[in-house]
């Protein structure tokens, strides 16, 4: 065999794999730096848990990549068992078949995936073609296994990836994303189907799609990289590691027991935390940043947390993931929260209300620009516009007690952008009885004044504030639980950072700190 063939891509300039685009919002491509970085991570861990040793220097150790797009991950572990075997398996064709045949396996996501991946990997899209550099498969597929299934539909969602009916239920030609790994209630006799009944994997990596569409984008779409990375544990593997959207940490709909397990299992003990997903994958923005974790079997304890921020390298050795409910990425904001909780005093949580909270959806359209006699104010947003209505009171059927007292009007949403400093929450709007608002917003209330209100007010505008409940809100959304840690106070005084600040004993570094993150909000503010 050619010695230069196949495994010397990485000196060849420019690698195809750092040039190619994303396909989708479920096929976000690694780029093989930050694959090696990975690796790199897992190889060290290795070392540590058996004395020092050298995993591309062990012939029987396995890895699966079940979510194979570019096959970068395939790549770069063949490339290092490559090098580490040379000792042990001296001719090159016989390490070569050695590892693509015993140690090193592949789900591809799509028919073109899959393809790309064998390109990747085998040097031919065809495991038994001419041009591979394996020599003893006799499929086509070699080791990266890819048929089209179908979703589970019940109604109109597949039950295993809540993928929309009206959008994946598609004729053959089309891919329908019914993805191999996550469609099956036994991972582990699909796994047998596909690789063998006796297939344990050691190490289980790569990069799952992130998300099922529902057509609409953004906070409307389904997160299933949960589902793969649950799927990947099931297998008892003693590694997983994966990159996925750092959402998890503080939010995300349908990830409260992920997150919870996550946290508390004691078995991540690697951590690394992009903020700007940018920064890791070039000219792709993913809200709330990317990490990728180390998931280990054996271990039980806490996690070297790494947050990497403008290209600086923060390390936190030893960090407790489950001392809270979500996990607190910014090491310099932990002091701060713990300072302001150990006050013991009641959270604003009560005064919030859900959402929709009187019932009125954002669409409500039954109202005049108009006043007329019985009817009441409506705040809403018309022609992207914040606007006043009029609607009938007998519409409202939840929440009626709140028509008729003060309240403050919080914007459900707000998007900060990923530059600093964040503002973190649109204006609020002090609203005299009786009135009402549209889903836009949520409720602050009941106030016995207006003074009261604009009490509340100025409390909410401060950054201290809003750097509280920065710290549960990773994307737009500011739904009712990202206000846990903002305590309530006394509605007499019109509230200051400075008064906070001397209340709560924040020193000048962390001051200096919080203004670096969040700006102050003038009135002009939306």
């Amino acid at each position: 065999m050619n010695e230069q063939a196949g495994f010397t891509l990485r000196g060849r300039n420019p690698d195809v794999l750092t040039c190619i685009a994303n396909l989708s919002n479920d096929e976000v491509f690694t780029p093989p730096e930050f694959a090696n970085r990975m690796l790199d991570t897992l190889a060290e861990t290795w070392a540590a848990r058996n004395g020092g040793a050298n995993i591309w220097a062990d012939s029987s150790v396995t890895f699966l990549d079940p979510f194979t797009k570019s096959g970068v991950f395939l790549r770069e572990i063949t490339a290092r068992l490559i090098a580490g075997l040379a000792t042990e398996i001296p001719d090159l064709q016989a390490r070569v078949d050695h590892i693509l045949m015993r140690q090193v396996f592949g789900i591809g996501i799509t028919a073109l995936t899959s393809l790309l991946a064998r390109r990747s990997l085998y040097c031919s899209k065809h495991a038994n073609g001419q041009h591979s550099v394996a020599k003893s498969f006799t499929s086509d597929g070699g080791n990266i296994w890819f048929e089209r299934i179908e979703h589970d539909w019940d109604n109109a969602k597949c039950s295993f990836c809540g993928a929309p009916r009206a959008l994946f239920d598609r004729e053959e030609r089309l891919e329908n994303h019914a993805y191999a790994f996550i469609h099956t209630n036994d991972i582990k006799a699909r796994i047998g189907e596909l690789f063998g009944a006796d297939m344990q994997f050691d190490v289980i990596i790569g990069n799952p799609p992130y998300q099922m569409t529902g057509g609409a984008g953004g906070s409307s779409d389904s997160s299933i990289y949960h589902l793969f990375v649950q799927q990947a544990f099931n297998l008892e593997p003693r590694f997983v590691s994966m990159v996925v959207p750092s959402r998890w940490m503080a939010g995300g709909r349908g990830l409260d027991e992920f997150r919870a397990e996550m946290l508390n299992s004691g078995h991540i003990r690697n951590l690394t935390d992009f903020p700007d997903s940018g920064s890791a994958f070039p000219g792709v923005q993913i809200k709330g940043g990317i990490c990728y974790f180390l998931w280990d079997r054996d271990h039980t304890g806490p996690c070297d947390v790494t947050r990497i921020a403008d290209g600086i390298e923060h390390l936190q050795k030893k960090r407790a993931l489950g001392e809270f409910d979500v996990f607190i990425r910014d090491e310099r904001a932990l002091g701060i929260l713990r300072k302001v909780i150990a006050k013991s005093e009641p959270s604003i949580l009560e005064l919030i209300s859900g959402d929709t909270p009187f019932g009125i959806a954002t669409n409500f359209d039954d109202w005049t620009e108009q006043p007329r006699a019985g009817k009441i104010p409506l705040h809403l947003i018309s022609r992207g516009k914040r606007s006043i209505g009029y609607m009938n009171r007998a519409v409202v059927r939840k929440n009626v007690g709140a028509l008729d007292v003060w309240k403050v009007l919080v914007p459900k949403a707000y998007g900060a952008g990923e530059s600093y400093p964040h503002q973190i929450l649109g204006k609020e709007i002090v609203a005299p009885p009786p009135s009402a608002c549209t889903q836009t917003y949520l409720v602050v209330s009941p106030f016995q004044s207006e003074e009261a209100a604009r009490s509340f007010a100025s409390y909410y505008r401060t950054r201290l504030f809003r750097f509280l409940v920065s710290l549960r809100k990773i994307t737009q959304d500011a739904l009712r639980s990202t206000y846990s840690w903002v305590p309530k106070q006394s509605w007499d005084t019109i509230w200051t950072d400075e008064l906070l600040y001397e209340k709560y004993g924040i020193t000048d570094d962390e001051i200096a700190f919080i203004e670096s993150m969040i700006r102050p909000m003038g009135a002009s503010d939306e």
